[in-house]
């Protein structure tokens, strides 16, 4: 039974990564978006004047907060109502990422003063950079670049349609 369930967890574990990494991908670019345009003054200076450990806890506000935005999310996809679970899911989490990224920027320094929290961080590096060396990272690295691509195509294709449209009514 072991043996049966360790791939079985690997490969959980993998897909689990793997979703958190797409969601990092676009909670990234909005926490720094926000930290450009939502200036937080006080509430920025008071994050920062926390010692090393009230930071480390201060990242459980946003997982106790919005981690039970995920049985919400299975309860309406189990009720018939994917497309507001999915939504529901999808928005959490991102709020959740951008609320911790926020937070990691803001504390990082501090956060790498506790042995434990350097280590783990340290391993944390060690697996992602292992993974993004693998060739299975780099197809779908490839994959999302063409997505990528073919969409900003036909994005540049229907406003070049629409322009034409414009034009040729005046």
């Amino acid at each position: 039974m072991k043996r049966i369930l360790k791939p079985v967890t690997y490969i959980l574990a993998a897909i689990y990564f793997l979703v958190d990494a797409v969601f990092m991908a676009v909670a990234r670019p909005i926490s720094r978006w926000i930290g450009r345009h939502l200036q937080l003054k006080r509430l920025r200076g008071w994050i920062r004047s926390l010692s090393p450990y009230c930071s480390l806890a201060l990242f459980s506000v946003p997982v106790i907060i919005l981690e039970p935005v995920k049985p919400v999310a299975a309860y309406l996809a189990a009720t018939g109502q994917v497309v507001s679970g999915a939504v529901t899911f999808i928005i959490g989490e991102l709020l959740k990422l951008v609320l911790v990224e926020r937070l990691f920027h803001l504390t990082r320094d501090k956060l790498m003063r506790i042995p434990a929290f350097a280590w783990a961080y340290g391993k944390v590096t060690e697996v992602r950079a292992w993974l993004q060396a693998t060739e299975a990272w780099r197809a779908v690295r490839a994959l999302g670049r063409a997505a990528r691509d073919t969409v900003a195509r036909a994005r540049a294709r229907l406003a070049g349609g629409f322009g034409r449209l414009v034009t040729t009514r005046d």
